[in-house]
Protein backbone atom coordinates (compact mmCIF):
# COMPACT_ATOMS: atom_id res chain seq x y z
CA UNK A 1 0.00 0.00 0.00
CA UNK A 2 0.77 3.21 -0.75
CA UNK A 3 2.32 5.45 2.28
CA UNK A 4 -0.56 7.92 2.22
CA UNK A 5 -2.87 5.73 1.94
CA UNK A 6 -6.48 7.09 1.99
CA UNK A 7 -9.52 5.01 1.48
CA UNK A 8 -13.15 4.53 2.53
CA UNK A 9 -13.60 7.95 3.08
CA UNK A 10 -16.82 9.22 5.05
CA UNK A 11 -17.88 12.59 5.98
CA UNK A 12 -19.77 13.31 9.20
CA UNK A 13 -21.56 15.86 11.49
CA UNK A 14 -21.59 15.08 14.91
CA UNK A 15 -24.25 17.25 16.93
CA UNK A 16 -22.54 18.97 20.32
CA UNK A 17 -24.37 18.91 23.81
CA UNK A 18 -23.68 22.58 24.37
CA UNK A 19 -22.31 25.33 21.57
CA UNK A 20 -18.46 25.08 21.51
CA UNK A 21 -16.54 27.56 19.77
CA UNK A 22 -19.81 29.34 18.07
CA UNK A 23 -20.76 26.09 16.69
CA UNK A 24 -22.87 23.44 17.43
CA UNK A 25 -21.80 20.61 15.21
CA UNK A 26 -18.89 19.18 14.81
CA UNK A 27 -17.87 18.19 10.97
CA UNK A 28 -14.88 15.61 10.31
CA UNK A 29 -13.56 13.63 7.29
CA UNK A 30 -13.08 10.02 8.74
CA UNK A 31 -10.84 7.45 6.49
CA UNK A 32 -9.11 4.48 6.60
CA UNK A 33 -5.35 4.34 5.82
CA UNK A 34 -2.91 1.24 5.51
CA UNK A 35 -2.78 0.84 9.28
CA UNK A 36 -5.87 1.85 10.76
CA UNK A 37 -8.57 4.13 10.60
CA UNK A 38 -7.75 8.16 10.90
CA UNK A 39 -9.59 11.59 10.87
CA UNK A 40 -9.16 14.98 8.95
CA UNK A 41 -10.88 17.46 11.11
CA UNK A 42 -9.32 21.30 10.50
CA UNK A 43 -11.99 23.48 11.20
CA UNK A 44 -14.00 25.17 8.35
CA UNK A 45 -12.79 28.60 8.73
CA UNK A 46 -9.26 27.85 8.14
CA UNK A 47 -7.45 28.08 5.22
CA UNK A 48 -6.27 25.22 3.10
CA UNK A 49 -2.76 26.19 3.65
CA UNK A 50 -3.33 25.44 7.44
CA UNK A 51 -5.82 22.56 7.10
CA UNK A 52 -3.01 20.84 4.96
CA UNK A 53 -1.07 20.68 7.67
CA UNK A 54 -3.51 18.70 9.68
CA UNK A 55 -3.88 16.42 7.21
CA UNK A 56 -0.14 15.51 7.11
CA UNK A 57 -1.23 14.51 10.63
CA UNK A 58 -4.32 12.61 10.12
CA UNK A 59 -2.25 10.77 7.19
CA UNK A 60 0.91 10.22 9.29
CA UNK A 61 -1.48 8.27 11.61
CA UNK A 62 -3.21 6.19 9.43
CA UNK A 63 0.04 5.03 7.77
CA UNK A 64 2.70 4.85 10.06
CA UNK A 65 4.30 2.64 13.26
CA UNK A 66 3.08 4.29 16.51
CA UNK A 67 5.75 5.28 19.04
CA UNK A 68 6.58 3.78 22.18
CA UNK A 69 4.37 4.29 24.78
CA UNK A 70 4.96 5.40 28.51
CA UNK A 71 1.98 4.90 29.98
CA UNK A 72 -1.30 2.94 29.22
CA UNK A 73 -3.88 5.50 30.84
CA UNK A 74 -3.74 9.03 30.35
CA UNK A 75 -5.57 11.83 33.07
CA UNK A 76 -7.54 14.61 31.48
CA UNK A 77 -9.71 17.42 32.26
CA UNK A 78 -13.32 18.34 31.96
CA UNK A 79 -13.88 20.66 29.36
CA UNK A 80 -16.32 24.02 29.97
CA UNK A 81 -17.82 25.53 27.19
CA UNK A 82 -18.91 29.51 27.64
CA UNK A 83 -22.04 28.72 29.30
CA UNK A 84 -23.80 30.85 32.29
CA UNK A 85 -22.93 30.07 36.01
CA UNK A 86 -26.24 28.19 36.14
CA UNK A 87 -25.24 25.61 33.19
CA UNK A 88 -22.06 24.71 34.71
CA UNK A 89 -23.26 21.47 36.85
CA UNK A 90 -25.18 20.13 34.32
CA UNK A 91 -22.74 20.91 31.75
CA UNK A 92 -20.10 18.86 33.72
CA UNK A 93 -21.75 16.27 34.66
CA UNK A 94 -20.75 13.95 31.66
CA UNK A 95 -17.33 13.96 32.81
CA UNK A 96 -17.96 12.40 35.63
CA UNK A 97 -14.81 12.29 38.18
CA UNK A 98 -12.31 15.23 37.57
CA UNK A 99 -9.39 17.06 39.29
CA UNK A 100 -9.41 19.61 36.73
CA UNK A 101 -11.04 21.82 34.37
CA UNK A 102 -10.67 23.98 31.33
CA UNK A 103 -12.60 26.79 31.10
CA UNK A 104 -13.15 28.58 28.18
CA UNK A 105 -13.24 31.99 28.10
CA UNK A 106 -13.42 35.25 25.72
CA UNK A 107 -16.16 34.22 23.69
CA UNK A 108 -17.91 36.56 21.49
CA UNK A 109 -20.73 38.55 22.47
CA UNK A 110 -19.70 37.90 26.04
CA UNK A 111 -17.61 40.28 28.82
CA UNK A 112 -15.25 39.90 31.32
CA UNK A 113 -17.85 39.79 33.97
CA UNK A 114 -19.40 36.58 32.22
CA UNK A 115 -16.23 34.74 32.39
CA UNK A 116 -15.41 35.63 35.80
CA UNK A 117 -18.75 34.72 37.08
CA UNK A 118 -18.72 31.22 35.15
CA UNK A 119 -14.83 30.31 36.79
CA UNK A 120 -16.33 31.42 40.37
CA UNK A 121 -19.48 29.34 39.99
CA UNK A 122 -16.61 26.31 39.28
CA UNK A 123 -14.91 27.03 42.17
CA UNK A 124 -17.84 27.04 44.40
CA UNK A 125 -18.97 24.00 42.80
CA UNK A 126 -15.75 21.71 42.86
CA UNK A 127 -13.85 23.38 45.57
CA UNK A 128 -10.98 21.10 45.06
CA UNK A 129 -10.43 21.04 41.39
CA UNK A 130 -7.74 23.04 39.32
CA UNK A 131 -9.07 25.48 37.48
CA UNK A 132 -7.50 26.38 33.58
CA UNK A 133 -8.67 29.16 30.91
CA UNK A 134 -8.40 29.48 27.81
CA UNK A 135 -9.20 32.54 25.73
CA UNK A 136 -8.25 31.29 22.53
CA UNK A 137 -6.09 34.72 22.09
CA UNK A 138 -9.62 36.62 22.31
CA UNK A 139 -8.88 38.74 25.62
CA UNK A 140 -6.43 41.94 25.29
CA UNK A 141 -3.38 42.52 27.23
CA UNK A 142 -5.45 44.26 29.78
CA UNK A 143 -8.38 42.01 29.76
CA UNK A 144 -6.10 39.24 30.93
CA UNK A 145 -4.74 41.61 33.71
CA UNK A 146 -8.35 42.43 34.75
CA UNK A 147 -9.27 38.60 35.22
CA UNK A 148 -5.95 37.62 36.74
CA UNK A 149 -6.61 40.42 39.53
CA UNK A 150 -10.38 39.49 40.16
CA UNK A 151 -9.62 35.53 39.84
CA UNK A 152 -6.03 36.02 42.00
CA UNK A 153 -8.29 33.98 44.87
CA UNK A 154 -9.17 30.96 42.61
CA UNK A 155 -5.57 29.99 42.45
CA UNK A 156 -5.56 29.50 38.53
CA UNK A 157 -3.68 26.82 37.00
CA UNK A 158 -2.93 28.41 33.94
CA UNK A 159 -4.48 30.43 31.25
CA UNK A 160 -4.03 29.39 27.84
CA UNK A 161 -3.35 31.62 24.59
CA UNK A 162 -4.57 34.91 26.29
CA UNK A 163 -3.71 36.70 23.08
CA UNK A 164 -2.77 37.02 20.11
CA UNK A 165 0.90 38.26 19.80
CA UNK A 166 4.71 37.36 21.03
CA UNK A 167 5.24 40.45 22.07
CA UNK A 168 1.59 40.81 24.28
CA UNK A 169 2.47 37.29 25.94
CA UNK A 170 5.65 38.60 27.06
CA UNK A 171 4.25 42.05 28.47
CA UNK A 172 2.11 39.78 30.00
CA UNK A 173 4.61 37.57 31.62
CA UNK A 174 6.50 40.04 32.95
CA UNK A 175 3.20 41.92 34.47
CA UNK A 176 2.53 39.07 36.25
CA UNK A 177 5.72 38.15 38.10
CA UNK A 178 5.70 42.01 39.20
CA UNK A 179 2.42 41.36 41.15
CA UNK A 180 3.42 38.45 42.26
CA UNK A 181 0.58 36.55 40.82
CA UNK A 182 1.55 32.93 40.46
CA UNK A 183 -0.59 32.31 36.98
CA UNK A 184 1.50 30.47 34.35
CA UNK A 185 0.75 31.59 30.92
CA UNK A 186 0.33 28.53 27.62
CA UNK A 187 0.52 28.70 24.48
CA UNK A 188 -1.42 26.93 21.81
CA UNK A 189 -2.06 29.01 18.55
CA UNK A 190 1.29 30.57 18.92
CA UNK A 191 3.22 27.30 18.59
CA UNK A 192 0.55 25.61 15.63
CA UNK A 193 -0.36 28.45 13.63
CA UNK A 194 3.25 29.75 13.59
CA UNK A 195 5.79 29.22 10.65
CA UNK A 196 8.01 28.75 13.42
CA UNK A 197 6.58 27.21 16.22
CA UNK A 198 9.25 27.05 18.62
CA UNK A 199 9.99 30.81 18.48
CA UNK A 200 7.12 31.20 21.35
CA UNK A 201 9.98 29.59 23.29
CA UNK A 202 12.88 30.84 22.12
CA UNK A 203 11.73 34.52 23.30
CA UNK A 204 10.71 32.85 26.39
CA UNK A 205 7.06 33.80 26.08
CA UNK A 206 5.38 31.05 27.55
CA UNK A 207 5.85 28.93 30.60
CA UNK A 208 3.48 25.65 28.79
CA UNK A 209 2.86 24.54 25.47
CA UNK A 210 -0.37 23.10 24.56
CA UNK A 211 0.74 20.10 21.67
CA UNK A 212 -1.87 18.94 19.39
CA UNK A 213 -1.61 15.95 16.99
CA UNK A 214 -3.65 17.12 13.63
CA UNK A 215 -2.89 20.92 13.71
CA UNK A 216 1.58 19.99 13.90
CA UNK A 217 1.35 17.22 11.37
CA UNK A 218 1.60 14.58 13.18
CA UNK A 219 2.48 12.17 16.07
CA UNK A 220 6.41 12.65 15.61
CA UNK A 221 6.52 16.36 14.78
CA UNK A 222 4.41 17.33 17.46
CA UNK A 223 6.95 15.14 20.36
CA UNK A 224 9.64 17.05 18.56
CA UNK A 225 8.39 20.32 19.10
CA UNK A 226 7.28 19.72 22.74
CA UNK A 227 11.18 18.49 23.15
CA UNK A 228 13.00 20.93 21.53
CA UNK A 229 10.21 23.62 23.22
CA UNK A 230 11.68 23.07 26.74
CA UNK A 231 8.42 24.15 28.28
CA UNK A 232 6.03 22.32 30.21
CA UNK A 233 3.89 19.94 28.12
CA UNK A 234 -0.20 19.82 27.71
CA UNK A 235 -1.60 17.38 25.13
CA UNK A 236 -5.24 18.79 23.87
CA UNK A 237 -7.80 17.51 21.33
CA UNK A 238 -9.39 19.51 18.75
CA UNK A 239 -12.51 19.09 19.15
CA UNK A 240 -12.72 15.82 17.11
CA UNK A 241 -14.82 12.30 17.32
CA UNK A 242 -12.78 9.42 18.98
CA UNK A 243 -11.02 8.74 15.87
CA UNK A 244 -8.79 12.02 16.41
CA UNK A 245 -8.63 11.23 19.96
CA UNK A 246 -7.02 8.67 19.77
CA UNK A 247 -4.32 10.62 18.44
CA UNK A 248 -4.00 12.43 21.10
CA UNK A 249 -4.05 9.82 24.08
CA UNK A 250 -1.05 7.78 21.76
CA UNK A 251 1.06 11.31 21.76
CA UNK A 252 0.35 11.90 25.27
CA UNK A 253 1.23 8.06 26.07
CA UNK A 254 4.93 8.77 24.00
CA UNK A 255 5.38 12.18 26.62
CA UNK A 256 8.38 10.98 28.58
CA UNK A 257 6.57 13.43 31.71
CA UNK A 258 2.95 14.36 32.26
CA UNK A 259 3.28 17.17 34.37
CA UNK A 260 -0.62 18.03 33.93
CA UNK A 261 -4.31 16.83 33.22
CA UNK A 262 -4.36 16.40 29.09
CA UNK A 263 -7.25 17.99 27.06
CA UNK A 264 -8.50 14.91 25.61
CA UNK A 265 -11.76 14.03 26.89
CA UNK A 266 -13.66 16.52 24.48
CA UNK A 267 -15.97 13.43 23.22
CA UNK A 268 -18.18 14.23 26.60
CA UNK A 269 -19.08 17.41 24.46
CA UNK A 270 -20.22 15.25 21.58
CA UNK A 271 -23.98 14.46 21.52
CA UNK A 272 -22.88 11.60 18.76
CA UNK A 273 -19.43 9.97 18.05
CA UNK A 274 -18.54 7.87 14.85
CA UNK A 275 -17.49 4.87 17.20
CA UNK A 276 -19.69 2.24 19.72
CA UNK A 277 -17.24 2.52 22.31
CA UNK A 278 -15.95 6.02 22.15
CA UNK A 279 -12.67 7.49 24.10
CA UNK A 280 -14.53 8.82 27.51
CA UNK A 281 -12.85 9.48 30.73
CA UNK A 282 -13.15 7.19 33.99
CA UNK A 283 -12.40 8.40 37.07
CA UNK A 284 -11.10 11.03 35.76
CA UNK A 285 -8.87 9.05 32.73
CA UNK A 286 -8.90 7.22 29.59
CA UNK A 287 -7.80 4.31 28.40
CA UNK A 288 -4.99 3.78 25.71
CA UNK A 289 -6.78 2.22 22.72
CA UNK A 290 -7.00 2.02 19.12
CA UNK A 291 -10.87 2.66 17.64
CA UNK A 292 -12.76 1.70 14.49
CA UNK A 293 -15.77 3.81 13.29
CA UNK A 294 -18.99 1.91 12.88
CA UNK A 295 -20.67 1.44 10.11
CA UNK A 296 -24.32 2.43 11.45
CA UNK A 297 -22.67 5.14 13.05
CA UNK A 298 -21.20 6.70 9.96
CA UNK A 299 -24.40 6.45 8.35
CA UNK A 300 -26.20 7.99 11.10
CA UNK A 301 -24.16 10.92 11.61
CA UNK A 302 -23.12 11.40 7.80
CA UNK A 303 -23.12 14.71 6.39
CA UNK A 304 -25.58 16.35 3.45
CA UNK A 305 -24.30 15.83 -0.05
CA UNK A 306 -23.15 19.27 -0.43
CA UNK A 307 -21.18 19.42 2.66
CA UNK A 308 -19.66 16.13 1.41
CA UNK A 309 -18.90 17.47 -1.64
CA UNK A 310 -17.04 20.32 0.20
CA UNK A 311 -14.88 18.09 2.54
CA UNK A 312 -13.97 15.85 -0.54
CA UNK A 313 -12.92 19.00 -2.48
CA UNK A 314 -10.95 20.13 0.85
CA UNK A 315 -9.52 16.67 0.90
CA UNK A 316 -7.90 16.63 -2.23
CA UNK A 317 -7.01 20.46 -2.13
CA UNK A 318 -5.44 19.47 1.22
CA UNK A 319 -3.39 16.67 -0.88
CA UNK A 320 -1.75 18.80 -3.36
CA UNK A 321 -0.62 21.18 -1.27
CA UNK A 322 0.76 18.53 0.30
CA UNK A 323 2.46 16.79 -2.59
CA UNK A 324 3.55 19.85 -3.93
Amino acid sequence: MAADEITDVAVVALPLRTKFRGIVVREALIFRGSQRWSEFSPFVEYEDDEASQWLAGAISWANDPLPSSFRQSIPVNATLPAVGPDEVADVLSPFGRFSSVKIKVAEKGQDLEEDIARARRVRDLYPDTKIRLDANAGYTTEQTMQVARKLKSLDLEYIEQPVKTIAELKELRNWLAEEQIPLKVAVDESIRKSTDPLLVAREQAADIAVIKVQPLGGIRRALAIASESGLEIVVSSALESSIGIAHGLHLAAAMPTLSYDCGLATARLLGGDVVASPLVPVAGEIELREVTPSEELLEKYAAGPERTQWWLERLERCRQLLET
